[in-house]
This record gives C-alpha cells, sequence and structure tokens, in this order.
C-alpha cells in the first residue's frame, strides 16, 4: 500500500532534532515539542494531541496519538503506520463510569486526495470511532450509518453510555440554482447517536433536510475546486444539551444551532445569516468550531475568524469565545476572550476546554501551539495577559483539537529495556509505554537468567525513557518498575548482552 519514496521520507524525518528517538522504543518518533511559557498556576493534568500535517508539509515524527506531561515528554504514543491515516479529536471520556481513551481513525479528504496510493472513492475510507480503556486496549470500533461515513469532527459518549458523533456523505445536486456546477454534489451531515451497549442506532439527524444551503458563508462555487462538492454546512461539534436538545456549530454557515432532539426542529439559531440574536460587536464570531454549553445561558467557542475559503480575508485573529446569551432581549454579549500571544490567525480547527480548577486551555488548531489561560482571560490589545503556558509544535505539524486531562495508564506490555556496553561501562535503558504510575526504575542483572541480583534501585524516572548506569557487566539484565510507594508494578523480558 506504500511505497519505497514514502518509507525513505519517513526515514529522513526521524533523523530530524525536532523527533524524539528511544533506544528502549526505537519504533517510536513522536515529535518533539517547545515549552514557551510555563508559569505557575496551571491546571494538573496530562496533554492529550494528535499530530498529522497536511500532505505538501513534511511531516516531523509519526502521526498518532500522543499523550505528553507539561514539559513536553511523551508519556504514551501509538503511531501510525503511514502518515497518510490520522488520529483526529483523541481525548479521554468516561464510559459506563471508566475513565477511556476515544479518537477518531482514518484518512482525511486532504491527504487522500493528494496520493496516488490510497483508494479513491469514500473520502475517508475505513473511517470509524474507537474507545480504548486504561490498559490501552480498544474495547469498542463504531462506523457511522445510513449511508454515512465517520466523520473527524465530533465522539461524545454522553452519560447514557450512547456515542453522539457527526458523520458525512455527498448528495448529487444541481448546485446551479445557488452559482454552483450543475453536476454536483452537497457535503451534508448528519448527527447519529448511537447505543454502546447494544449498537443500536437511536437518533439521525440530516442536516440537508434542516438547514438551508442558500445560508452558506462559503460559496456555491468553491465546488469547483474541491470535485464539485459543496461544503456549505461543515458541521465540527455536536454537544447534549438540557431538556433533550443539542447544541450544533456549522463552520460555513458562520452559525450555532440549538436542536430539538424530539422533532429535529431547530429551536433558535446564533449567528449567521438568520441569526436569532443580535450579536453585540465584540461577540461577533465567523468560521468557528467547538460550540460547548457552560451553564448559566453561556456557550464557549473557538472563533477562528478565518479562512473559509481561499477567496476569503481573515475577520481577525483567533480566540477563545465565551458567550452570555441574553433570552429576554435575544442578544449576545462577549463575557471573555483568549487571545494568543503573539495572536493567530487560524484558518481552521481549534478547541476551547474548561478545566477543573477554572482556567481555560485552547487548541490552536491549524496554527501549532496549544495554550492555558486563567479564567479572567485577555483582549486582542494585551495577549499576555493571563496567558501561563504556551506549547509549540515543530514547523507545520497539527492538532485537530487539544485537551488536558488528568489520566491513570496501566499498559498490558512490559516495560521495555535495552542495554549498551561501551568500554568497561554498562548503560541500561528503561521505558514502559502508557505507564502514568512508573515512579521509578530498579535493575537487576546476573551472571544467568535465574539469578539476578538488584544492581540499581529506586532510580527516578525521567521523562519517556531513563538512562542507568550500572557497575556490573551482566550479561542478564531486567528493569523493574517501581510505583510511588517503592512496589514493583512491572517487569520487562531478560535480555542478554554480549
Amino acid at each position: 500500500m506504500y511505497n519505497i519514496k514514502s518509507r525513505k521520507l519517513s526515514h529522513k524525518i526521524f533523523k530530524k532534532p525536532q523527533v524524539w528517538s528511544f533506544a528502549s522504543a526505537p519504533c517510536l518518533h513522536p515529535m518533539k515539542v517547545s515549552i514557551n511559557i510555563n508559569k505557575p498556576g496551571t491546571a494538573p493534568g496530562l496533554i492529550f494531541v494528535a499530530p498529522y500535517t497536511s500532505y505538501e508539509a513534511a511531516m516531523i515524527g509519526q502521526t498518532g496519538s500522543l499523550i505528553m506531561d507539561q514539559d513536553g515528554n511523551p508519556v504514551w504514543f501509538r503511531p501510525l503506520p503511514s502518515r497518510y491515516i490520522q488520529n483526529m479529536d483523541f481525548r479521554m471520556q468516561f464510559f459506563r463510569g471508566k475513565p477511556v481513551l476515544t479518537m477518531w481513525e482514518g484518512t482525511i479528504s486532504g491527504t487522500q486526495s493528494s496520493n496516488p496510493d490510497l483508494p479513491a472513492g469514500d473520502p475517508e475510507p475505513g473511517a470509524y470511532f474507537q474507545i480504548m480503556d486504561q490498559h490501552y486496549t480498544v474495547i469498542k470500533k463504531i462506523k457511522a450509518r445510513k449511508g454515512f461515513t465517520a466523520d473527524v469532527h465530533e465522539f461524545i459518549i454522553t452519560r447514557k453510555n450512547t456515542a453522539l458523533f457527526t458523520a458525512v456523505k455527498q448528495v448529487p445536486a444541481d448546485l446551479t440554482p445557488y452559482g454552483g456546477p450543475q453536476d454536483g454534489y452537497f457535503d451534508n451531515y448528519s448527527i447519529q447517536e448511537v447505543d454502546l451497549i447494544t449498537g443500536e442506532l437511536i437518533f439521525c439527524w440530516s442536516v440537508l433536510a434542516h438547514v438551508d444551503p442558500e445560508e452558506s458563508m462559503l460559496p456555491a462555487s468553491s465546488a469547483a475546486s474541491s470535485n464539485n462538492i459543496w461544503d456549505c454546512f461543515h458541521v465540527n461539534s455536536v454537544e447534549e444539551g438540557p431538556d433533550n436538545t443539542l447544541l450544533v456549530s456549522m463552520r460555513n454557515m458562520w452559525a450555532i444551532y440549538n436542536i430539538d432532539k424530539t422533532n429535529g426542529e431547530i429551536i433558535w439559531q446564533l449567528g449567521g445569516n438568520q441569526s436569532d440574536f443580535i450579536l453585540e460587536p465584540c461577540a461577533q464570531f465567523s468560521w468557528q468550531h467547538d460550540a460547548r454549553y457552560r451553564g448559566g445561558n453561556r456557550i464557549s467557542l473557538f472563533d477562528d475568524a478565518c479562512c473559509g475559503s481561499s477567496s476569503s480575508p481573515p475577520e481577525g485573529p483567533a480566540r477563545g469565545l465565551i458567550l452570555q446569551l441574553d433570552f429576554p432581549t435575544m442578544t449576545a454579549y462577549a463575557d471573555r476572550t483568549y487571545y494568543h500571544d503573539p495572536l493567530l490567525y487560524v484558518p481552521s480547527q481549534g478547541n476551547v476546554q474548561k478545566l477543573d480548577n477554572g482556567n481555560e486551555f485552547i487548541g490552536w488548531g491549524q496554527e501549532s501551539y496549544v495554550s492555558e489561560f486563567e479564567n479572567a482571560g485577555n483582549t486582542a490589545n494585551e495577549p499576555s495577559v493571563n496567558l501561563i503556558y504556551d506549547m509549540q509544535f515543530p514547523k507545520e505539524n497539527l492538532s485537530y483539537r487539544a485537551f488536558k486531562n488528568k489520566w491513570v495508564g496501566m499498559p498490558l506490555d512490559p516495560p521495555e529495556i535495552e542495554v549498551k556496553v561501551m568500554c568497561q561501562e554498562v548503560i541500561v535503558y528503561a521505558s514502559w509505554n502508557g505507564s502514568t504510575e512508573t515512579d521509578a526504575w530498579q535493575v537487576l542483572a546476573g551472571f544467568t537468567c535465574d539469578d539476578l541480583s538488584v544492581v540499581a534501585n529506586g532510580v527516578p524516572r525521567e521523562g519517556f525513557e531513563t538512562k542507568i548506569k550500572v557497575n556490573f557487566m551482566g550479561p542478564y539484565f531486567r528493569v523493574n518498575a517501581l510505583d510511588f510507594n517503592g512496589q514493583i508494578i512491572g517487569a520487562s523480558y531478560i535480555v542478554c548482552v554480549g
């Protein structure tokens, strides 16, 4: 499936200094990040991203799902077999009361259309959502129904143990009434809900049946440059609300919709050409992502304000935005704003996450940054105010969203060990991909594999891989992972050197 050229390209990429390499885990090459700001007051937790890049750009490291600590050290990395396959919307959620990892996996349209080695037809062949438990074992795979394809943008596990997600398919249509090609297609989206226990499809809502494409901010003429497909809606987030409602963001409508799940009707629209609300000047948004309920008649969103098409100039710098909705006057006000320093112009993607300590965590989408802000936020005139953490990816690496959560990972695979002998010096390398509970390492060595003794004990874990010098030539070695109480929680295989 993958040609020799792509393999050679990957080999060159891995030699770059912006990529991690580990003696004990030679198949893992996640990107290295830079920490620009790290001030006191950040929320505890690990950082969840899914690095990828466009086909035209050089990928730094491997695509896949990546958990990092706040210093940028990898904690868990699951690489994918090709840069043309991506994970999106990688996050921690809860299923049946237990923490799990969720993600979309497939081939995004932009990379497939440029890659002759991947099959044509379905824009995201084999796309699906998956759920992993705390042992990093896949326990569920979910695909879209009714002829739709699982879409990259959203996968939410509800309190009812159902999966609420977005899906997409192309619908043939004459687009000339809208200014597009005659032999065109609507990019239609649906919102689907599946019972994760029974597998039953319990809800399906078609956007094309309820929203007029005429109101799109993306001209139908744009279809000419995208295989005659008009992405008039571009649904990019959905969330359950009170009273059996859904909050739905549609980027290319510049609008957020409140949907009645009972009858499928639109209760109100915020933004766009048919807004039911008056948006005060500071509350106006465009090309937005990630609309979320915040309580107290507030919602948050990532305001891209930029570049839904090549012909649309930026409306302004991107920002995290929290809106206050005044229903008696049907007016929306800006409650908080969060700008990056320096200001960023973000053509797509991005999200805003409320953290447990009240801070806001922002993934900047197509711009390669992840930031944390104190709750009070800032303004475009003073973007450095309340910006207390900032991470930057290498070059053109991206992550559709970024999250911060407390996570306990307990891998089933054993710890990894590599031993190198240089002259009279022995260096042991130890790592355990995904273990959050390893605090220190113990090294055992011996003349035979049946008679190993401790030669180094309680060596503090340092980042992903710990380098340990020992004064014993072996030739047999093993490492034990120790938890915060000094108890053994994992043992590597025994290796023989020499």
